[in-house]
């Protein structure tokens, strides 16, 4: 029963994306990036899926329900999951105050040094880094404008 479900599940996502990459061939380059780059590989990973089904173990192992983790303690696991949600919360506040191209190297900066306790020159680097990939696929390349965040607005500095 699990592989038919598996099955049918990998053949119904490569139909859905199969079409979107073939709606999306004839469409411009800006508009069509998304589409090619998310449904290529995901067509893919879905027939390896279903070659796996068809041709894999027929065996299965056993199943595991999700936990978190074994080992560590219930007050352990609220921390670490509270500081996770507390790190995308605020990088979600910087977006809205000070906009997508400050937020995303502010943020990168941040997480290096104070919750990666990283040096100052690998968290530059790779801050400069991340906001160069950033700077150079959405701003040169997609030319997609990005509104600025709400300090700024009203600052009255962009």
């Amino acid at each position: 029963m699990h592989s038919k479900a598996s099955l049918g599940l990998a053949l119904g996502i490569m139909a859905m994306s199969g079409y979107g990459v073939m709606a999306a061939w004839a469409w411009p380059w800006t508009a069509s990036l998304f589409p090619l780059a998310i449904g290529i590989p995901v067509f893919c990973l879905a027939a390896v899926e279903a070659l796996w089904v068809l041709f894999g173990r027929t065996e299965r192992g056993e199943t595991k329900d999700f936990q978190f983790s074994h080992d560590l303690p219930e007050k352990e696991i609220l921390k670490r999951t509270g500081l996770a949600a507390g790190w995308i919360l605020g990088f979600f506040a910087a977006i809205l105050l000070l906009g997508f191209p400050l937020a995303v190297p502010l943020f990168v900066f941040l997480y290096l040094k104070v919750q990666g306790r990283e040096g100052w020159l690998f968290s530059a680097v790779l801050t400069g880094a991340a906001w160069l990939f950033f700077y150079g696929l959405f701003d040169q390349l997609l030319h997609l404008p990005f509104p600025s965040g709400w300090l700024l607005e009203w600052s009255g500095l962009f």
